[in-house]
């Protein structure tokens, strides 16, 4: 079986090509040409049978991913569930399963039934639960094992922290915050227990053979994303992204799509370097990045702190934002926040969309603009990102339930600037008129 980017090398449109293309409004030869270069890639795992194809790349509308998933002490496969379906309700356009714990398999199962998006997982959780939490009796062969496993069930892409090397973990011991991404830290773990390379990174070539099979997409795992803006951009980062680039050359080699995952903690004036560096450094591999976060300060309003530097990410060049939710660094986000969490990333990324000039992406602001000048609020609810949460606030407080007037509750009518703004240009016309 060929994978989409060898079908596009050889110069061949797949449907998922045409589906794609025909949601982008692209030609299928744009689509075709930038998954053969490995700017793009289009996550299509053949045994994920209710799968819409979505393409994510730097020719193409900036995409979001959201994160669900149980916890070894929280929440169940029910709700997690539910928090799958608010996920696809607020138009996630990926979706990763970062769950913990026994009976994996059975829920991601039912997940993978329920969701119609490109579907991701981190396989080295369902690796150490195997073991039963015991990194030290965690083989490369059990590794291997989990990622079959995972692939011929329809995971559609893993995150797989195969840059993060031994010579690395010195460098990571001098950070303020360390290790700050769960599956890099198993990864540091089992290196410094097994005083041995990281399984990931040395069979490689085993990885690549299971992922070209079933055309499952790498997500390069950043094991070493800073943790604190006092971490970003130190050696520890950059020696693992230097290990990305050679990852991606490889995968490319072999006719395995592949993109790269960036920085957590990053101040704002620091992104767009950052996203420039992993460009030349991965050869233009799709950037999927995590925020990034631009304040450490931000509890509780860390999906606002990240969509912040998402906006930045994506004007600059990123291809896939990974949501951040208000839960972030504090616990499990429930169904609320993950909506809360979807919505400001999904404006982080229309922005950066507008920023760049992506063909079409004013559009839906211009559209907005000309139903609020005529004040028609129908129209405004169904172009708005969340038109029920915008019309249930337009109607909060007022008398008339339904909505209507020429008017909102901010300005009240005497004062509207868009009324008033109307009085004036017809005055002036009548008075162009009468002279």
């Amino acid at each position: 079986m060929k994978t989409q980017a060898e079908h596009a090398r050889s110069g061949r449109t797949t449907p998922a090509m045409e589906a794609v293309a025909a949601e982008e409004r692209v030609p299928a030869t744009v689509v075709m040409a930038e998954l053969a270069a490995g700017r793009a890639v289009l996550p299509f795992n053949p045994a994920h049978r209710n799968l819409e194809p979505a393409i994510a790349g730097i020719a193409f509308r900036t995409k979001v991913n959201a994160n669900i998933g149980r916890s070894g002490g929280a929440s169940g496969d029910g709700c997690e569930l539910g928090k799958l379906r608010t996920a696809l309700r607020a138009k996630a356009d990926f979706i990763m399963d970062l769950s913990v714990g026994p009976r994996l398999a059975g829920l991601r199962r039912r997940m993978l039934a329920a969701c119609p998006k490109p579907f991701g997982t981190v396989p080295i959780y369902e690796a150490i639960e195997r073991v039963r939490g015991r990194a030290e009796a965690l083989t490369a062969e059990g590794l291997l094992s989990v990622i079959e496993s995972q692939a011929r069930q329809g995971v559609d892409f893993m995150t797989l922290h195969a840059g993060l090397r031994r010579r690395d973990l010195p460098l990571a011991a001098r950070r303020k915050a360390g290790i700050v991404s769960r599956g890099g830290a198993l990864i540091a773990r089992w290196m410094a227990i097994h005083r041995a390379e990281n399984p990931l990174y040395s069979r490689w070539n085993d990885v690549m053979d299971i992922c070209r099979s079933h055309d499952v997409t790498v997500s390069l795992g950043d094991g070493l994303r800073p943790g604190c803006l006092a971490d970003a951009g130190d050696r520890a980062q950059f020696s693992e992204l230097d290990t990305l680039g050679e990852l991606v050359r490889r995968c490319r080699g072999r006719g395995v799509q592949v993109m790269v995952e960036g920085p957590g903690h990053v101040p704002l004036n620091r992104i767009p370097a950052q996203v420039r560096r992993e460009a030349r450094v991965c050869g233009g591999a799709p950037f999927y990045v995590l925020g990034p976060v631009v304040t450490d300060v931000a509890a509780g309003y860390d999906h606002i702190s990240a969509a912040i530097g998402a906006a930045s990410a994506a004007c600059h060049g990123a291809a896939l934002l990974c949501y951040v939710t208000p839960a972030e660094h504090l616990g499990l986000p429930t169904s609320r926040e993950i909506h809360e969490g979807v919505m400001a990333f999904r404006l982080a990324a229309h922005a950066g969309d507008v920023a760049r000039g992506l063909p079409g992406a004013r559009d839906w602001d211009d559209a907005m603009t000309e139903a609020r000048i005529r004040f028609d609020w129908k129209r405004q609810f169904r172009i708005a990102m969340d038109g029920d949460r915008a019309r249930r606030r337009y109607i909060q407080g007022r008398r008339a339930k339904a909505p209507g007037s020429d008017f909102c509750s901010m300005c009240g009518r005497d004062y509207c600037a868009i009324r008033n703004s109307k009085k004036l240009c017809e005055a002036l016309d009548s008075r162009a008129d009468r002279g």
